[in-house]
């Protein structure tokens, strides 16, 4: 079984009581809305990550304040040509403030739209669960950098971000 790990950077931007998110083009269970952010290019450090995950996905500068955890997801994947796969995934979670830019949609990427929403209807969203788990570790500021809804999984929502 071919092993895979994959560490994306995530931003969670908040002001005004409301969050900035991207919504993901496509992927597995269609167009769901995700904190921007993105895979780590290798020897590029995380914090720079999430920045430029964010200008790529919403078209503002933003600066990491705080990291906020580290979630990390494990699953069964097929791969192409190949037996099934394990993969893993260890999302770095920021907390991120908006400096500069202008909102506007990324084309021809892993998000075709971003958007402030008021934080009380982020549940009523459809959404991956990373958004809750960022919510979570935003509010809780864990001493651990675990979320509390890391474990167990949220069938009702997919896993990946």
């Amino acid at each position: 079984m071919g092993k895979e790990l994959r560490m994306p950077s995530y931003a969670v931007c908040v002001r005004d009581d409301e969050i900035l998110l991207a919504r993901r083009a496509a992927g597995d269970g269609g167009k769901l809305w995700t904190l921007p952010g993105g895979g780590t290019d290798h020897g590029e450090e995380p914090s720079r990550t999430v920045v430029r995950e964010v200008g790529e996905e919403t078209g503002y500068a933003a600066e990491p304040v705080a990291l906020l955890g580290i979630d990390s997801v494990r699953r069964g994947r097929p791969r192409r040509f190949a037996s099934p796969g394990d993969f893993q995934g260890l999302r770095i979670v920021y907390e991120a403030r908006i400096t500069g830019g202008e909102l506007r949609h990324e084309t021809g990427g892993s998000t075709d739209l971003a958007a402030w929403h008021p934080l009380s209807a982020v549940p009523g969203l459809p959404r991956v669960e990373l958004v809750g788990i960022g919510l979570d570790l935003w509010r809780e500021r864990p001493p651990t950098g675990r979320s509390r809804l890391s474990v167990p999984r949220d069938p009702a929502l997919p896993p990946n971000g």
